[in-house]
């Protein structure tokens, strides 16, 4: 009987992991069999959520004019997500020269009232950004649209600014899991991963959500350049993969979950079957956020970069669903096989 390794990268809040390995490795000169890889949850923990808002436990005390008393500080704890781009979404193509007003919709997932907040410029190209604007007040639970007044540059190519979101004592606010968010542009003719690719809205059922082509090539082309670091091929698309890929993440932001066992108990093995994908090797590794949130993301983690780096896999399938409906918004799942 053919002996089969199985290695499962558990992966932590922190996307940390730990490894649990399974079979007879006893006969030496036994050729290695295939190697399945995954990154996943504890099943403990069925998924990552946001921090739910906590009430006051008790009503403040008022001031010597009738006042209620401003929260303490000591008691609030920020969060938030980046909802979505509602003006110029990455690889958006502008006229050298032009004025534009770029806007994110962030939403405020803390228990603090955003009161004196701001959105700061902190490296990248500035296209003429300001150091930062304030971001109006927004109640904890609530959305609200911050704006940049921008010029784009008069020479063609790609170009990105890079901002945070800081509170009233000028600290950074994550966003998600990650630190910074941007406005990504191509000017005139020049360069942009798909410079074409804007988010396509579409509906399953209840679940309202978006794709977006621009995205995925941005992943597809960050995971190339890391192999090209470290001198391993580049990955061929697979429709297949891709179908694969697509599906899983369509099922996480929908069903508002971030595993790799589908709302169906499926598995990837599961998953690649239906598609008809042929190789026994495979792996597959998910995220959230936007592309280099989820390179970010796997970086922080041995196993998951070595999954991207893997040197047996030659294909790639890449899959990124968003839904503002759900904990973390954009869903990624990355599918990889080989012979």
């Amino acid at each position: 009987m053919r002996k089969i390794w199985t290695l499962f990268l558990l992966a932590s809040l922190s996307l940390g992991s730990c490894v649990k390995v399974s079979g007879d490795v006893s006969d030496a000169d036994t050729p290695a069999p295939p190697l399945f890889v995954t990154s996943t949850l504890p099943p403990t923990k069925p998924g990552i959520t946001l921090p739910t808002p906590v009430p006051p436990t008790s009503t403040p005390e008022a001031d010597t004019t009738g006042t209620p008393n401003a929260t303490s500080p000591a008691s609030c704890k920020d969060s938030a997500i980046l909802v979505e781009d509602v003006t110029y979404p990455d690889d958006t193509r502008v006229e050298p020269g032009e004025k534009f007003t770029k806007t994110w919709k962030l939403q405020n997932v803390g228990n603090c009232t955003w009161t004196g907040y701001t959105v700061a410029f902190v490296g990248g190209d500035r296209m003429g950004s300001p150091d930062s604007v304030p971001v109006p007040e927004t109640e904890r639970g609530k959305p609200v649209d911050v704006s940049v007044e921008l010029t784009a540059p008069s020479i063609d190519g790609t170009y990105r600014g890079n901002y945070e979101l800081r509170n009233d004592l000028n600290e950074t606010v994550l966003i998600g899991t990650e630190s910074t968010f941007w406005v990504q542009i191509v000017v005139g003719t020049g360069g942009g991963s798909n410079p074409a690719g804007t988010s396509v809205s579409s509906q399953s059922g209840n679940c309202i959500y978006s794709t977006n082509d621009g995205y995925v090539q941005t992943l597809v082309d960050l995971i190339n350049e890391a192999r090209a670091d470290v001198e391993r091929k580049p990955l061929t698309v697979n429709a297949q993969l891709t179908k694969a890929a697509q599906d899983h993440s369509l099922d996480m932001a929908c069903n508002d979950f971030l595993r790799h066992s589908g709302s169906d108990g499926s598995w990837v093995g599961d998953r690649l079957l239906r598609v008809g994908y042929p190789n026994s090797y495979y792996l597959e590794i998910i995220a959230i956020g936007l592309p280099q949130d989820a390179m970010n993301q796997w970086r922080n983690d041995k196993d998951h970069w070595d999954a991207v780096i893997n040197s047996r896999v030659t294909e790639i399938g890449v899959g990124y669903v968003y839904s503002k409906f759900s904990s973390y918004g954009g869903y990624w799942t990355v599918d990889m096989g080989g012979p």
